[in-house]
């Protein structure tokens, strides 16, 4: 592989000239006049009751899904865009744009799903099956079940328009403020500014001290911006929770699960299971306490190193190590990231500026995609970069699936990414040099398994709790505090000494509109890509087989995909179970040594 001494991605292959390029200006004046034309033409479809016209139904849907694709293209530019400068206030007005340019396509594409509800049962049934739709037939068909759930077009029209400056622009908020935050550390004999994404990753150092003096510092600048932080999150619920309302919604989850496409008797049965096995991670949690010659863990001391020497890697190596695992599993896999390295898909610098997090995104027309994170060399780093390669790999072998098959939810998404990390974790602890570097990578799955069963679980209960709380109207910056610290209780089992309050406040993922509980598919994913990588390990054409399943993932509810590829049931309790006793034995496995 050649030399990855560049960590900054190449955008201008796709359009150059960043927030200002002409391309990308005249791209999406182009998406603007296909999303008009698009609009006439579904507004010119008007279904016969008696029979449907297949082949015209079938070249709507042809324009739709190139639309689809256009938009997808120019959202994930932008995206890159503002993640990696938060202070380029032209990639702020393109995000605003994107807004519009969204609430535009979904108008569309709800006013296309009313049209098909238009069509009587009997008729439909016959029509889904004819040869002109049938590799659309699953994803038509829900297109058709969720209009049925909305309000009269033009209301749903206006909620979107609404959304724009409403909704979505709360989640933007959030994101310019968090943007503009810096954190002072002191290090040594000097004091430095960082941001908040940079400081975040100093939670890994070995000194507790400084840990706690991170962590200090972190809670300190959230806030200073807690009681905006509130207004953001108060107001996108409440903008949530009106449209349930006038949609006759009761339940809370019923958008983010019928979004990932999976039943409410399959998440339970996952919390059932993670809840019956909470015990063997808090054993450890109280061994690792000890070791650090404490009482009790605080939320801060989780995921730091036994060891007070922490092993860093460069980007080169920790690319090295991704491929190298990669390929003991997957050749395909492998060849796919050193492609990714080389080719500059992935921005990974450390420096001021850029958002927190990471993530994966897909330029659909270019057959591309981009990965950001911040990189500075740490295990979790290399974790997190082998997360989102899966992402990637995810797209690169569902590229000529049709665009709308590739709409794959967020929980088998999280599969794909978790199960990439899973072939790194395992792998690299089967060919540890010695027991300490066998301990630590035992140390950093086990930390994995914690934050799916009990920081997400977490997160859940504190967004399920909120979310019930703020029907009744806004909820104060105390109470916000004390529903996270709660949950964080529970979730934890307890065990800890010192929890994080702000946590609501620090997270992303409650302040974003895209998703709604943006928590419990990390779990799923995590749990189903342990299934996934068990059969794995006995097959021999586990390459070809595991490919199938994820071309399957746009076109299949949950239970229907697992019960095809790895034939279980995900509405009880046993595969759950089975894929947790996984991460048990590297708990056992680790207190041994």
């Amino acid at each position: 592989m050649q030399q990855t001494n560049n960590l900054r991605w190449d955008l201008d292959i796709i359009f150059p000239g960043g927030s200002h390029s002409a391309d990308f200006s005249t791209y999406l004046q182009e998406l603007e006049s296909e999303l008009t034309d698009l609009a006439d033409l579904v507004s010119q479809y008007n279904p016969d009751k008696e029979s449907v016209d297949t082949k015209r139904l079938r070249i709507l849907v042809n324009n739709l899904e190139k639309v689809n694709k256009k938009f997808r293209e120019a959202s994930a530019f932008i995206s890159c865009l503002s993640a990696q400068n938060v202070k380029d206030e032209q990639a702020s007005l393109l995000v605003s744009k994107r807004s519009e340019l969204k609430a535009k396509f979904e108008a569309i594409q709800t006013s296309f799903n009313q049209k098909l509800v238009q069509i009587p049962e009997d008729t439909w049934q016959n029509a889904r099956n004819q040869d002109d739709l049938n590799d659309l037939e699953f994803v038509l068909n829900e297109f058709r079940e969720q209009a049925k759930g909305l309000l009269p077009i033009e209301q749903e029209a206006l909620i979107n328009d609404l959304a724009v400056d409403g909704y979505h622009a709360w989640d933007q908020m959030y994101q310019a403020i968090v943007g503009k935050m810096e954190v002072r550390l002191k290090e040594e004999e000097t004091t430095k500014s960082y941001s908040i994404g940079q400081a975040s990753n100093k939670l890994a150092n070995p000194n507790r001290d400084f840990r706690k003096h991170v962590f200090n510092q972190l809670n300190r600048a959230w806030k200073t911006n807690e009681h905006l932080f509130s207004q953001t999150l108060n107001h996108l619920a409440g903008f949530r929770l009106q449209k349930y309302t006038h949609r006759n919604w009761d339940d809370v989850l019923r958008e983010p699960l019928e979004l990932n496409r999976m039943k409410k008797k399959t998440l339970d049965a996952m919390w059932t299971a993670i809840n019956n096995n909470k015990h063997h991670f808090v054993t450890y949690l109280n061994k690792k306490a000890e070791r650090l010659d404490l009482k009790k863990l605080s939320i801060y001391d989780i995921n730091s190193p036994i060891n007070r020497e922490v092993k860093t890697f460069s980007y080169q190596e920790g690319a090295d190590f991704i491929i190298k695992h990669f390929h003991r599993f997957s050749p395909k896999m492998a060849a796919f990231a050193r492609m990714a390295f080389d080719n500059r898909w992935i921005e990974a610098e450390d420096r001021p500026d850029k958002r927190p997090g990471g993530f994966c995104t897909s330029f659909p027309e270019s057959g591309q995609t981009r990965i950001f994170m911040t990189y500075s060399g740490t295990s979790s780093n290399i974790a997190t970069l082998a997360h989102e390669l899966g992402h990637a790999y995810h797209q690169h072998v569902m590229n000529d699936v049709n665009g709308l098959n590739q709409r794959y939810a967020m929980n088998v998404a999280e599969t794909a990414s978790t199960f990439a990390e899973m072939i790194v974790a395992d792998a690299s602890v089967t060919y540890a040099q010695s027991t300490d570097e066998k301990k630590g990578l035992l140390e950093d799955k086990i930390q994995r398994s914690i934050a799916f069963f009990m920081n997400i679980h977490a997160r859940f209960l504190f967004e399920k709790r909120f979310y019930e709380e703020r029907k009744q109207g806004m909820v104060s910056v105390n109470r916000l505090n004390k529903l996270m610290v709660d949950a964080q209780k529970e979730a934890y089992c307890d065990v800890l000494e010192e929890y994080d309050e702000n946590f609501w406040a620090s997270k992303l993922h409650f302040h974003m509109t895209g998703v709604p509980f943006y928590n419990f598919p990390y779990t799923f994913g995590y749990l189903f890509s342990l299934g996934i990588y068990a059969i794995a390990q006995k097959s021999d054409d586990f390459e070809d087989e595991y490919i199938k399943l994820l071309r399957d993932t746009g076109r299949m509810e949950v239970e229907d995909l697992a019960y095809k590829h790895l034939q279980v049931d995900l509405t009880t309790t046993a595969f759950w179970e089975d894929a947790i006793q996984l991460c048990i034995n590297d708990v056992y496995e680790y207190l041994s040594i």
